[in-house]
């Protein structure tokens, strides 16, 4: 069996992690300068190389800019919910207060029969991860997400806590699977009285519903989420 282990994360990527964190958690607002390299390297004992391939990736995926004779600038972060990034809903979301509430234990199924993309043979016959959560946002219920993983390849995943925390950032950090990018379609439609109990709608209100095929760095393996959503109060925004 692969060993995940952190001792097997580039120190670059550990360098991008932290530095995404704090600024996620407003350590570095908007507007703010990161540390310079040198003091960078200094703190956390790396090479500039390390350092520059870092914040390469930190301007890549937009949170900082570069300016010549000032530094890394932080970057303001979407004001909408950005779930058509492939960053997904927690950065997506910013400084949003964000909570993210399991709505039942992750388990391994079948798939499902009317599961709305096609399956690749591998896929069907090693079962599904389903996972189901209830996202809310400064204190009114937005998303509900269905997420369904190919059960391949992932230890120790049902034994994981999702209470607050992305998905994303799970798979990154515990299984080195980064989404490079995907398809999604969405469209407008009733709210099922079986998700709209969690959105606080009532059958047949409007919603919206997204269904998206996530594509990875691991060869071959790629998951699926649907994921409705409440937009009354929050619009979405983003690129994917």
């Amino acid at each position: 069996m692969a060993n995940f282990g952190h001792n097997r994360i580039p120190q670059h990527r550990k360098m991008y992690e932290i530095l995404r964190k704090h600024i996620l958690q407003g350590l570095y607002p908007e507007g703010s300068l990161l540390p310079s390299e040198n003091e960078l390297c200094q703190l956390h004992s790396v090479t500039r190389p390390t350092v520059r391939q870092a914040l390469s990736r930190l301007v890549s995926d937009g949170f900082i800019k570069k300016h010549q004779g000032k530094g890394s600038i932080v970057q303001s972060l979407p004001r909408g919910i950005g779930i058509l990034s492939i960053q997904g809903t927690t950065t997506g979301i910013g400084r949003h207060n964000l909570e993210t509430i399991p709505v039942a234990k992750p388990v391994v199924i079948h798939w499902p029969d009317d599961f709305p993309f096609e399956l690749k043979q591998e896929e069907i016959e090693s079962g599904c991860i389903l996972l189901q959560r209830s996202r809310i946002v400064d204190g009114s219920p937005v998303l509900y997400e269905i997420s369904y993983l190919p059960n391949i390849n992932l230890p120790r995943f049902l034994q994981k806590s999702f209470v607050n925390k992305s998905l994303f950032e799970v798979l990154r950090s515990s299984y080195r699977i980064e989404v490079m990018g995907g398809y999604q379609r969405i469209r407008a439609q009733g709210a099922p009285s079986s998700i709209g109990k969690y959105l606080l709608l009532s059958e047949g209100d409007a919603i919206l519903c997204l269904q998206r095929v996530i594509e990875t760095n691991r060869v071959d393996f790629r998951f699926f989420s649907i994921i409705y959503c409440n937009t009354s109060e929050f619009f979405l925004e983003g690129s994917f």
